[in-house]
């Protein structure tokens, strides 16, 4: 095989990889991204699923990161209004916790830092006189609604490597990185395919945006030493039958300051989280712990009349959170925000510490900032392009909603509206030339059908059941075992 060259090798296929890549190729780099799993298969998976500013990030004094990412926040909901979406926050005073004051200084301050223009404002609610207070027990009285937004994580990660391929950029999956080498302005790096072929590839720069791996890449594969550090957080999230009726969210406060989240989740169900606990483990190696399942229950049956209980949780799952370490000893007072370095002895490698969902497209412009020196014909673009599936028309969703229920009058609204949700103005692309059902081929349940599996398979990277069921769908938490395994079995027959 030839060896190839490019101008800029990524590590990592989770949010800031795929980011960093996107906006290279969006500069006219040649890039290539490779990633050891399925993209977004670790942290960019396992979040809670919000692109919002960071309320309790005030308290910490982080201004500067809360006003990037509350200004982001209306970038996203332009770029990619299929995943991105605004969502009400309720916020029950609880009277022996931060004070109401407090809370509205807060609040005003995270309606005006980030240039809002297409969320309201926060406003005071009485909770016994208004819907929102219907879940919650008699005892919370006052509370507070605010606007943040919700985001699929793990397809707007696929949404950016998308981007990326359609600029000329190459994605790949199952790739591992194993060493790199510096020969004066060029890196030599090694790989290995998931069959276990090597391949070996030129870069004149490196990005290490391995997240939890990213001292693992500076350290065993490049041979460097390292001034940053992370600290490895583990986050846990259980799902459980929906705890009240309408699009709203709950946000909680407990007695030890963290916060954790309730937020209506794929249609019938609840998603709680998260917790912070400190993961010596590998990072690969994580779990959502019986305890931690028992503390997000006993948290919320403090605030809600119907609370779930450990054997409500019909799923659970947990992620590392790869945070920079700036030595502070409470894992939910370590910053969330992100650093970058740049070594420049030779060909640059830029390493990505932290990071959070909501910041990635500025911690990407940064590093093709930084970057930017090494490559004199790189162009940082400042207004970023809808990403795929976001080409909706003044980004109105309803609206192509309804023009896509009009043109395929004969598929089951629930499953259609997924479906634009998931693929936004790519959804000609899934649905292809079919005319009735049965065009989409076999129905695996739960409104999969064969068309959309394809489809994924042809241009998402995706691989197995699990890509497709619990990543890129959603699928998994709709359908039995015996269905899951039959999309597994269909996959590995192709």
């Amino acid at each position: 095989m030839e060896q190839r060259s490019f101008d800029l090798l990524v590590v990592g296929g989770g949010i800031n990889g795929t980011g960093i890549a996107n906006q290279a190729a969006q500069a006219g780099l040649s890039v290539l991204l490779v990633e050891q799993g399925d993209l977004a298969s670790a942290t960019s998976s396992a979040s809670s699923k919000l692109i919002h500013g960071g309320l309790r990030y005030l308290e910490h004094k982080e201004f500067r990161l809360v006003r990037e990412a509350l200004s982001e926040r209306e970038v996203l909901l332009g770029m990619a209004p299929h995943l991105v979406w605004p969502l009400n926050f309720v916020l029950p005073h609880h009277a022996g916790l931060r004070p109401s004051w407090l809370i509205r200084i807060g609040l005003f301050l995270y309606d005006h830092l980030g240039g809002r223009k297409r969320l309201p404002g926060s406003r005071g609610i009485a909770l016994r006189r208004h819907r929102y207070g219907a879940p919650l027990k008699p005892a919370f009285r006052r509370g507070f609604v605010y606007s943040d937004c919700w985001a699929d994580d793990a397809r707007l990660v696929v949404a950016n490597a998308m981007q990326c391929r359609e600029l000329g950029g190459q994605v790949m999956t199952h790739t591992r990185f194993v060493s790199a080498t510096r020969a004066g302005e060029t890196w030599t790096a090694e790989l290995a395919h998931a069959d276990g072929s090597p391949e070996t590839v030129t870069a004149r720069a490196l990005v290490n945006a391995a997240g939890p791996w990213v001292e693992r890449v500076l350290k065993g594969g490049l041979k460097m030493g390292a001034r940053d550090s992370v600290k490895l957080v583990k986050g846990s999230h259980i799902v459980v039958p929906a705890l009240h009726d309408g699009p709203q969210a709950y946000m909680l406060q407990h007695h030890d300051g963290r916060i954790v989240f309730v937020l209506p989740y794929e249609g019938q169900f609840s998603l709680i989280g998260t917790t912070d606990v400190i993961h010596e483990g590998e990072p690969g190696d994580v779990h959502c712990s019986d305890e931690e399942v028992a503390y997000l229950c006993a948290l919320v049956s403090e605030y809600f009349e119907h609370a779930p209980k450990p054997a409500d949780v019909v799923w659970r799952y947990a992620g590392v959170r790869p945070l920079y370490d700036d030595q502070t000893a409470d894992p939910s007072s370590i910053t969330r925000d992100y650093v970058l370095r740049v070594d420049k002895e030779g060909a640059p490698v830029l390493s990505v510490f932290g990071g959070k969902l909501t910041t990635y497209r500025k911690l990407a412009r940064h590093a093709m900032e930084m970057l930017q020196p090494f490559f004199a014909d790189a162009v940082v673009t400042e207004l970023p392009p809808p990403l795929p599936g976001g080409a909706i028309p003044g980004a109105v969703f309803d609206a192509y909603v309804a023009a896509s229920q009009a043109r395929w009058p004969w598929l089951d609204s629930t499953v259609l509206h997924r479906l634009a949700r998931c693929y936004g103005d790519r959804l000609p692309q899934v649905m292809g030339s079919a005319t009735q059902i049965s065009d989409l081929g076999r129905d695996f349940g739960a409104g999969l059908y064969e068309a959309e599996v394809r489809y994924l398979m042809r241009e998402e990277w995706a691989q197995t059941a699990d890509d497709v069921l619990w990543r890129r769908t959603k699928r998994g938490l709709h359908m039995s075992a015996p269905a899951r395994a039959a999309v597994a079995e269909w996959m590995a027959g192709l």
